[in-house]
């Protein structure tokens, strides 16, 4: 493996960065697919067609790469030293859930007391709500998920018939929240048990609206980890299942699919792929108008709102800043019921100012963001990469603000 120290500091970045490639044995895809993005980007960046001046995918290679200095990637001493966080990040609540989701037994066993399946889809719905709802999300609900898998594996394993049908709906659920609540924490072992279980229990229930949010679940997990053509593939394919019954269907089964289009249209922008992104998305916009006004669904929260953020995001993945912020002007963040999700709408607008070179504007809806929800910006990587990059680069002027930013996400080091 190449030392840091042998590589010449006249080297180019992107020539910096293969050698280290190189000296560690990783191939282009895999090193790659560990930033999310493609082999022919990365190529790019070694070759040096394409500048690299994101410093959050800076921090995504520097760690991929385990350096711990980017000054190693970039070739000079940073205004700001800053290590590079390489380790996983970490909550509290996964030791329970890792427990109740591994130590799933394998026998039926009897109930020690009446399941009302009913009841227990009750609860499930109303932790999804504070999911939405609160301001410290994770743990919240973490604290909740290890009796409810629990539970709700019982009643799946004891339950039979029509009940049982209703219990692996209420599993799936459960599943879904969990990979929810466990993004970016979990172990990526943890991660894909999670989502195969959601589908698997929605598969077993032979219950279309399920199979289709626990395949937006597992489009979440593929694109998150790397696999956009599968996520992709994945969320079309539960489209496809679920569009024959949307005529006579509840509004819940016109949102998941509406939830399926906006996820395809995400994926396929951070590709680039402008027209199929936005065909995508007026897709969704349409599904979004065929229902009332107010509908919001209650685990995706796709709804008139919803459609709206993801324009910005649309936008904001295409690098088409102008239009982000167009589009985040004639929103109104409150019609949006999910905490969570208008925190993600303000990471989003502070990506766009980003983006145009407005870190000012950047960092005052960052705090807008994280006075929203505050384990929403702590445990995302887009939010946790504009929070450094505006440590990184602040005007003076705000150095000290940016610096409690990034401090309170957690990304500012020692």
């Amino acid at each position: 493996m190449t030392h840091t120290d042998d590589i010449p500091p006249n080297l180019p970045l992107g020539k910096r960065v293969q050698v280290l490639r190189e000296s560690r044995g990783m191939s282009r895809p895999v090193l790659a697919g560990l930033c999310a993005r493609g082999p022919d980007w990365l190529k790019k960046i070694e070759s040096g067609q394409r500048e690299l001046r994101s410093h959050t995918l800076l921090l995504r290679l520097a760690a991929a790469l385990q350096v711990s200095d980017l000054s190693v990637i970039t070739g000079g001493a940073s205004e700001v030293a800053q290590p590079v966080p390489l380790g996983r990040l970490s909550h509290p609540a996964m030791p329970a859930i890792w427990a109740a989701v591994m130590g799933r037994s394998l026998t039926a066993g009897t109930a020690t007391a009446p399941i009302d399946v009913g009841a227990l889809q009750g609860e499930v719905d109303q932790t999804w709500r504070l999911w939405h709802t609160s301001r410290r999300q994770r743990t919240e609900v973490g604290d909740l998920l290890p009796d409810l898998i629990t539970r709700a594996e019982g009643a799946a394993r004891t339950l039979d018939g029509p009940d049982r049908r209703r219990a692996l709906v209420a599993l799936s659920d459960v599943y879904r929240l969990t990979g929810q609540a466990t993004a970016y924490v979990a172990p990526a072992e943890l991660a894909w048990v999670v989502a195969d279980r959601a589908l698997t229990a929605a598969q077993q229930a032979d219950a279309p609206e399920a199979i289709a949010a626990a395949a937006w679940n597992m489009g979440n997990i593929l694109r998150e980890t790397a696999y956009p053509e599968e996520a992709l593939r994945v969320v079309t394919e539960a489209a496809d299942l679920i569009r024959p019954h949307l005529d006579n269907s509840p509004d819940d089964w016109r949102g998941i699919y509406g939830a399926l289009q906006l996820h395809a249209a995400v994926t396929v922008a951070r590709d680039g792929r402008d027209g199929d992104a936005w065909r995508y998305w007026d897709s969704g916009d349409q599904v979004a108008k065929s229902l009332p006004a107010s509908y919001v669904h209650p685990s995706t929260v796709f709804g008139r709102a919803n459609v709206d953020f993801h324009g910005v995001s649309v936008a904001t993945d295409l690098r088409k800043s102008g239009q982000a912020l167009a589009r985040a002007d004639e929103i109104d963040p409150d019609a949006m019921p999910s905490r969570e999700r208008r925190s993600r709408l303000w990471v989003e607008v502070a990506r766009g100012h980003l983006q145009r070179g407005d870190r000012t504007a950047a960092l005052h809806v960052m705090n807008i963001a994280h006075k929203i929800s505050s384990e929403t910006v702590a445990y995302t990587p887009s939010a946790r990469g504009v929070a450094a990059e505006l440590w990184h680069k602040a005007p003076r002027a705000f150095r000290a603000e940016a610096a409690r930013l990034a401090e309170s996400v957690g990304v500012a080091g020692p």
